[in-house]
């Protein structure tokens, strides 16, 4: 029974650090339809940023407040010169996005090297501590409640607030808020930013948890799509079920039959596509 419990706090833990990766993959591509697949390029940016930050300050916090800012910086620069003018077709803006994201793993594989770094937990959080029999890492639970306070934070924004509003009549009939005197465009630089903060974010709690090793720019971007695909187009919610869903059940293939695990997340893809295309909790068409 503990094993049980161990495997399914990994698994939640898995979820929620997906879930971080994946918030603002699906806020910018779910919610804007803008096609960044240089999104796990910026999660990068934001790990190396953060263990920079935190060897030359010593500051766990500094990190995770300002790593998001270069991610930021990047972003704006991404979309301004490409998704910006490639705005009318999704394939160009899958292709200069793909490239651009090669290119930005090249530039820090060369300026970082390729061994693995990590961004050292302060002392409060780098212990352990015994939940439900079981003696489990501080700083994973403090990412299970990142991620519960940015799940909160982004369905509030999106629902309750009035740049969400204004981002959903955007999206739904743009013509029409522009002629309400809103600056449409200024509304989604400011979404498609929080987008990159979210990225960054992601990318600093990855690089405390795990690492910071060239390729994980890859693993970033396959999970955030697999949980769009699971959990639907746009949907903040369906995003947290699907990086839930994912986390455990990979977690679940690797402690039960680990010859097969690597299988376990694409076929959890294949089923929801097959008996409900639009993702578990998004809108059919």
């Amino acid at each position: 029974m503990t094993q049980f419990i161990a495997i399914t706090l990994n698994g939640l833990t898995r979820g929620a650090l997906i879930f971080l990766v994946a918030s603002g993959f699906t806020l910018v591509f779910g919610v804007m339809r803008l096609v960044n697949l240089a999104h796990g390029a910026l999660c990068l940016i934001g790990a190396y940023a953060a263990f920079s930050i935190r060897e030359a300050t010593g500051s766990f916090a500094l990190a995770l407040l300002l790593s998001p800012l270069a991610t930021v910086l990047a972003g704006l620069v991404l979309e301004r010169t490409l998704l910006r003018p490639t705005k009318a077709s999704d394939m160009r803006q899958a292709l200069v996005t793909i490239g651009a994201g090669i290119v930005i793993a090249d530039q820090l594989l060369a300026q970082y090297g390729g061994h693995s770094y990590e961004v050292t937990p302060p002392p409060e959080i780098d212990g352990s501590t015994s939940l439900f029999g079981v003696v489990y890492p501080t700083i994973r639970l403090f990412t299970m409640g990142a991620a519960v306070v940015v799940g909160v934070a982004l369905w509030f924004m999106i629902k309750r607030t009035r740049l969400g509003r204004l981002v959903r009549a955007g999206i739904d009939d743009r013509d029409m808020v522009a002629a309400l005197g809103i600056n449409v465009d200024a509304v989604l630089l400011v979404v498609f930013a929080l987008g990159a903060l979210l990225a960054g974010f992601a990318g600093a709690i990855g690089g405390t948890n795990l690492s910071v090793s060239p390729g994980d720019d890859g693993t970033y971007l396959l999970s955030s799509l697999v949980v769009v695909i699971v959990g639907g187009l746009g949907s903040i919610g369906g995003a947290a079920l699907g990086a839930l869903l994912v986390g455990l059940i990979e977690q679940y293939g690797l402690a039960y039959f680990p010859t097969y695990s690597v299988l376990v997340t694409y076929l959890l893809m294949i089923g929801v596509l097959a008996f409900r295309p639009q993702g578990l909790l998004g809108r059919a068409g």
